[in-house]
């Protein structure tokens, strides 16, 4: 069933969609009331206020689409490399989203240099994960996710203004995740991806 999240997202996709694609202003009123609505339904449940709701969600215009986040896997000798974020205290493998004009790869090489101060190469896109079927908590946007399995060619370990630390760790024993952004399961399955290179990309 869906939450009221879901409902709520889609409610502003149509809103968006609809003010994208109509030029009567008698049809652009109701859209406009269609987003105002599901703002209003995200204030209701907690989410953030419906000011706040509409100033993130309509700073896009055209046709709503999912964001795209990228995230590199990096294993050495058993152990995967994470950042602490700073903006939760949490670890995570490096990533975050795509910006406009990056191809999916170039992205997240960029990441990974950017949060940890390591360059590195890919050697395969091991999933394509719809973020809220995959990661809790829910999150406002709807995204995909990508997971790149990558590995070290050069640089060394340095925090960025986005992470605090930067450090390996061993799969049984991973430090408190920020789980909206790599979860342990994911984690885990990339390694078996990085072991098992043949292993099929997974999807959804």
């Amino acid at each position: 069933m869906s939450s009221v999240l879901d409902l709520s997202r889609r409610l502003l996709a149509l809103s968006q969609n609809g003010l994208h694609f109509s030029g009567e202003e008698y049809d652009r009123e109701r859209y406009r009331e269609i987003g105002d609505i599901a703002a209003q339904l995200l204030e209701l449940q907690g989410v953030a206020s419906a000011a706040a709701v509409s100033n993130v969600w309509f700073t896009d215009t055209g046709y709503a689409t999912p964001k795209v986040e990228v995230r590199g896997a990096i294993f050495r000798d058993g152990r995967v490399l994470m950042v602490r974020e700073r903006a939760d205290g949490k670890w995570t493998v490096p990533g975050g989203w795509a910006d406009v004009n990056d191809t999916p790869s170039a992205a997240v090489l960029k990441e990974i240099e950017q949060e940890s101060g390591f360059t590195a190469r890919i050697l395969k896109l091991a999933a394509v994960y719809d973020r809220n079927k995959r990661n809790l908590p829910p999150s406002f946007f709807h995204s995909w996710k990508l997971f790149f399995i990558c590995e070290i060619t050069g640089g060394e370990a340095c925090t960025s203004y986005e992470t605090t630390a930067v450090e390996f760790f061993a799969l049984d024993s991973l430090p408190e995740l920020s789980s909206g952004r790599a979860s342990a399961e994911q984690i885990r399955r990339m390694h078996q991806h990085f072991v098992e290179p043949s292993l099929p990309t997974e999807f959804d």
